[in-house]
């Protein structure tokens, strides 16, 4: 196999270059403007450009997740390699903070007496904080559907929910749950694939933005 020569390309402008290339891949494909900066966020993390086409979209969920952040909101995630990936500085720069309850004691303990899982259990607890949270799931499909059931159950309000669990079980089905609500924002990868690393993508993405403006 002949051997392809090395672009020269310095560290800080990998990155760049990056981009570069996945704008020219996506060709004349045409992007909705809004949600632009995101998908190819989770591109450039993947390096799967069938995400240009399965990441689904409520009514100005960039918008609202951006609006959300710039308030100093609680993110949850539901793993903590989530947590891990999400850019602690610009969380701080904006004063919000990120939370994944997974190991928690007191989790464990709910969910071996309920017989649910640890992701539900975690939900419930964040039920109880007292703000309003954006929930970012890249693993747990029973944590997207323990969400819809607080949601339709009034007991939590959602500021966004990022739902891209991956894998076989449930994990459709949970997505398409959480598109059906009418009144919270979303963001969701439609179908198998996701992740935390797409999920803490999708928050950079947004919190990135927020530092172009």
């Amino acid at each position: 196999m002949e051997l392809k020569e090395l672009e020269r390309v310095l560290p800080e402008e990998i990155e760049k270059r990056s981009f570069e290339l996945i704008t020219m891949e996506l060709g004349e494909k045409i992007l909705d403007p809004e949600c632009e900066l995101v998908i190819k966020r989770v591109i450039h993390t993947t390096a799967d450009f069938e995400y240009a086409d399965n990441l689904v979209f409520s009514p100005h969920a960039v918008q609202e997740g951006i609006r959300a952040l710039k308030e100093g909101v609680r993110i949850i995630t539901d793993t903590n390699m989530g947590m891990a990936g999400i850019n602690k500085g610009a969380l701080k720069r904006n004063g919000c903070s990120v939370s994944c309850f997974m190991a928690d004691e007191d989790v464990a303990d709910y969910a071996k007496l309920h017989h649910t899982t640890r992701a539900c259990a975690s939900m419930d607890k964040a039920s109880e904080l007292s703000e309003n949270c954006i929930f970012a799931v890249g693993n747990a499909p029973t944590a997207l559907v323990r969400l819809y059931e607080l949601i339709k159950e009034g007991k939590i309000h959602p500021r966004l929910i990022i739902g891209v669990p991956v894998g076989f079980v449930n994990v459709v089905q949970s997505k398409e749950m959480i598109m059906s609500l009418a009144d919270i924002p979303y963001i969701v990868a439609r179908g198998r694939k996701g992740g935390s690393n797409v999920a803490a993508a999708i928050v950079n993405a947004l919190l990135y933005q927020i530092q172009q403006q």
